[in-house]
């Protein structure tokens, strides 16, 4: 299994299949043709369906500039060879010429792989590829899952997770302070600063927990929406869900920075090991491999923050992924804004339900975190396409139909 530095990244939103992806893609082949006169960009999948709203094609062009770029949205099927539904096609202009093109699939979380080239991959950190694996490691060792992870990634992880934390943070910020309409014409209004400053009268125990891990889910995701830097936690869609629950249980419970680095790595190793053995990507699996991934790295960090052992952060995990099973991701408009901003607090809410649960019932547990995992593949694959971010489906079919 691949390092937690893999899982975690600073970027700008709002997507990292749509833009994180594309824009390492573009910056590659910008190296390989410095001196084109043009570029064409061809895009299949669900970066055709939905890559206006992600803003696809403007990063594209971003990159690529000042050579002039056009961008194609192609219905067709990028064919069997490739094994993602979000493929690009680039090609190069010399003399009037095309040169031959670069495929390249964008395969969530902002990774991509280069159709005809050796996959450059970052290197196997983990031996263990499940959570059975892990547990029987940790128990022979007497180890804690975040002492588990700096076995095998050494001690300068925590550096690496402490400027992730700081980005978080940032994130959330910088999202409670703005106000105003996102961009993309659905003209969805930032919430975050209301949500945060509303004055309630009598206001009870749990409808301010749900006010203020709401506000800072919705702090990050608007800033997600608005192309603004955010943390991938697994991807720029679900990027609300982790911070959130993190800086509310600090500052409910007193915990130190260095205990919310404890939380990160676990997190990390949850999202790690469901993107080794199913997919964090909408277009592949839907929304339930987007905000159900995020919602149980959230729920195993909450589980180290409140000191619960390996079982109970198991189970918390388990939980949140399984009722998320089958849950589809279809973006109103092909905007990363409805229903994904609320969403994300949706499932920072139920995080703090599954670490409750953990607590009382781990002993109970008959169902797997790995079992899951493989059923939320399985359920993926099977999904309609119009429900794997096509924009085609559901919601966004439902909302496209009444406003004609």
């Amino acid at each position: 299994m691949k390092s937690i530095q893999d899982l975690y990244k600073i970027g700008k939103g709002p997507s990292s299949s749509h833009t994180i992806g594309p824009e390492r893609a573009a910056r590659l082949f910008r190296q390989q043709h410095p001196g084109a006169e043009k570029y064409t960009v061809t895009l299949y999948g669900s970066l055709s369906k939905t890559g206006k709203g992600h803003g696809t094609d403007r990063v594209l062009r971003e990159v690529l500039a000042p050579t002039p770029t056009e961008i194609v949205f192609s219905d067709a099927e990028p064919g069997a060879a490739y094994r993602h539904p979000n493929t690009l096609e680039f090609t190069a202009w010399t003399g009037g010429r095309a040169l031959p093109p670069m495929r390249v699939e964008s395969i969530g979380g902002g990774d991509i792989l280069v159709a005809g080239q050796p996959d450059v991959e970052p290197p196997e950190v983990y031996p263990e590829n499940s959570f059975a694996e892990i547990l029987d490691f940790c128990r022979l060792r007497s180890l804690r899952l975040w002492e588990y992870v700096e076995v095998n990634e050494g001690p300068e992880v925590w550096d690496f997770l402490d400027g992730i934390w700081q980005a978080m943070k940032r994130s959330i910020d910088e999202g409670l302070a703005a106000t105003g309409i996102l961009p993309g014409g659905l003209r969805v209004e930032r919430k975050a600063k209301y949500l945060y400053e509303q004055t309630v009268e009598n206001e009870f125990a749990a409808l301010r927990e749900c006010r203020i891990v709401s506000a800072y889910a919705y702090a990050v995701s608007e800033q997600n929406a608005d192309c603004g830097t955010i943390v991938t936690a697994p991807t720029c869609g679900a990027c609300g869900v982790l911070p959130a629950t993190l800086r509310y249980m600090q500052e409910r419970r007193g915990n130190s920075d260095e205990e919310v680095l404890h939380a990160l790595a676990v997190a990390g190793l949850i999202g790690s090991l469901i993107k080794r053995n199913a997919s964090i990507s909408g277009a592949e699996c839907g929304c339930q491999a987007e905000i159900g991934s995020a919602c149980a790295m959230a729920s195993a960090a909450l589980c180290v923050l409140c000191g619960l052992n390996t079982a109970q952060t198991q189970y918390a995990a388990e939980i949140a992924l399984e009722h998320h099973l089958g849950l589809t991701c279809d973006p109103i408009c092909g905007l990363v804004q409805i229903p994904c901003i609320e969403r994300n607090a949706v499932a920072a809410m139920r995080a703090l339900n599954c670490l409750n649960l953990a607590f009382l019932l781990a002993d109970t547990q008959r169902i797997t975190f790995d079992m899951v995992v493989k059923s939320m593949y399985d359920t993926g694959i099977h999904l309609a396409r119009q429900y794997r971010e096509t924009s085609e489906g559901g919601l966004a079919k439902l909302y496209n139909r009444r406003s004609r």
